[in-house]
């Protein structure tokens, strides 16, 4: 079975389906895999039909299901210094598995697949489900329009969800949510020494960003932290930020973009709310100076959730009993976890390789991942 999976990995690495682009070679031939075993698919495409989601049940239509989820999208490899063709999977005997999108996550997704025979030939007293989504790698974006396909479309209703993000196998009952917006700053060119009589949109810009950074400690110092995570507490963070020509040119353009990393307790949009207000205040206050002052924040994706599953819930105690794994932690990461635990579904982080694998060059899962994660679904069968 081990070597079946391997096959199939080698197989779903060779797609460079990077996020934001066209997942439709990788997701049409799963969905081809999938349909010669004899099991029925249903594909989401977006509106552009570019893209595709995908989900399926295996066994009863009952309530109590569990759903394996995964994303098919990888991160670039340009920059990086890979010593192997990156998307060619490469066995060093070393017991490790090199390739892009390996460890993150198609090596969850090989194991689902490798296990499907099985699950078809079991006499599953419960359904198991497959949801594979696109564009995970740039924001979650695809996985909302799965999980309302899959929602609308399934008469019974599924219990838990597993989302195969890398964890070591080990249950993972949270994650934090993530927010991106881009802001812009629409200033008064002229002389730098005429800085009283313009309005700088660096300098304007710099007050939003210690907004943003005192936000965050306010946050801190009023006691919003959550020891599950690391940092405990949700994080503002500028990245990007661009503007001015000259020394001396007062600068009419200004752009940063930041995003906020929010614990379960801290909601984006109430942090975004707040934001929006000072920079309200700001426009009013300058556009006495300058008529066309004009602050903007673009949202460059819709809020990704976060996970925040209760130690006691029934999903955490069958992770445990499925990998073996009796202590729970969480990650700081974004996942689409968050989404079908916001859908109504138990949620949890759990599947093979190591996060610290992902998105660096070099990329690789370990065999004995692999062999795990096949020895997770032999038991996850063996249950339903």
């Amino acid at each position: 079975m081990s070597n079946n999976v391997e096959r199939i990995l080698e197989k779903l690495v060779s797609f460079p389906c990077l996020g934001g682009d066209s997942n439709l070679p990788i997701i049409l031939w799963i969905d081809e895999y999938i349909r010669d075993l004899g099991v029925d698919t249903q594909l989401v495409y977006n509106e552009e039909k570019n893209k595709a989601g995908l989900h399926c049940r295996i066994g009863p239509a009952v309530d109590g299901g569990i759903i394996l989820s995964g994303h098919t999208d990888v991160v670039p490899v340009e920059g990086q210094a890979w010593d192997t063709d990156p998307f060619v999977l490469t066995d060093k005997n070393d017991g490790k598995l090199y390739a892009r999108g390996s460890c993150d996550m198609k090596g969850f997704v090989a194991c689902c697949l490798g296990a499907l025979p099985d699950m078809i030939a079991a006499d599953l007293k419960h359904p198991l489900y497959f949801a594979f989504s696109y564009d995970e790698e740039v924001g979650c974006l695809g996985a909302p329009y799965l999980i309302d396909a899959f929602k609308n479309f399934y008469k019974e209703k599924p219990a838990y969800a597993i989302i195969g993000e890398p964890s070591l196998m080990q249950p993972m009952i949270g994650q934090k949510g993530i927010y991106v917006v881009d802001t812009y700053i629409n200033g008064s060119a002229g002389h730098s020494s005429r800085i009283k009589d313009e309005v700088s949109a660096i300098h304007e810009g710099t007050r939003l960003i210690l907004w943003l950074e005192n936000k965050m400690n306010q946050l801190i110092e009023s006691g919003h932290i959550d020891d599950r995570f690391y940092p405990p507490h949700s994080t503002l963070h500028v990245g990007v930020a661009k503007g001015g020509i000259a020394f001396n040119v007062i600068a009419d353009q200004f752009h940063f973009q930041w995003d906020m990393r929010t614990i379960p307790q801290d909601k984006a949009y109430e942090i975004m709310a707040e934001f929006e207000a000072f920079c309200k205040a700001r426009e009013t206050e300058l556009k006495m100076k300058f008529a066309g002052f004009e602050i903007r924040n673009v949202e460059l994706h819709p809020p990704v959730p976060a996970l925040d599953t209760a130690p006691d819930m029934p999903i955490v105690d069958l992770v445990k009993k499925l990998s073996g794994i009796k202590q729970w932690d969480t990650v700081s990461y974004a996942a689409e976890a968050g989404q079908f635990s916001e859908a109504g579904f138990q949620s949890i982080i759990c599947g093979p390789g190591s996060i610290a694998q992902a998105h660096r060059a070099n990329e690789f899962i370990s065999k004995s991942e692999l062999v795990k994660g096949m020895e997770f679904m032999a038991k996850l069968i063996e249950e339903m």
